[in-house]
């Protein structure tokens, strides 16, 4: 089984997507929460925060981290285990450091996330499950813009 994490920075009531590049091998084409494989030795939040600096140049503050919930993907040898981890707070400000795995990132709605094609279909009910707190702005700093509509 592969154990793969995840990271939603959540920020003024949206979630920080990447979206992956059509030449990708696994998941062409659709957007997701930026993270990718625990390596060994590495337990999931060293994992996370490896992942976020490489893909998103950004420092995660550990503490501010929570498990959001699991996920799963196919079955047997290609079996994923996927931990999504939610992030309240971070130093840096996000962008695109991955450009051979993503083409794109966005700050996106919770509300939006519906409309969008994902590589997890349960991603938006997780959002929905959070309490209304940690949807109001949790940092001083203007959130990056960019559009969802297109890569």
């Amino acid at each position: 089984m592969h154990v793969v994490v995840c990271g939603a920075l959540v920020e003024n009531g949206a979630v920080l997507l990447v979206h992956r590049s059509p030449t990708r091998r696994a998941y062409p084409d659709l957007w997701d929460l930026p993270g990718g494989h625990v390596e060994a030795g590495e337990s999931e939040l060293q994992a996370l925060a490896r992942e976020m600096h490489e893909e998103l140049g950004v420092h995660i503050l550990a503490e501010s981290s929570s498990r959001l919930g699991d996920l799963h993907a196919s079955s047997g040898e290609d079996a994923v285990h996927v931990g999504v981890w939610q992030i309240r707070d971070w130093v840096g400000s996000p962008t695109n450091r991955a450009p051979e795995e993503h083409d794109g990132i966005a700050w996106v709605g919770i509300s939006e996330l519906g409309g969008l094609l994902l590589v997890f279909g349960a991603l938006p009910a997780l959002f929905r499950s959070l309490p209304e707190p940690d949807r109001l702005p949790r940092r001083d700093e203007a959130p990056t813009t960019a559009s969802p509509s297109g890569p």
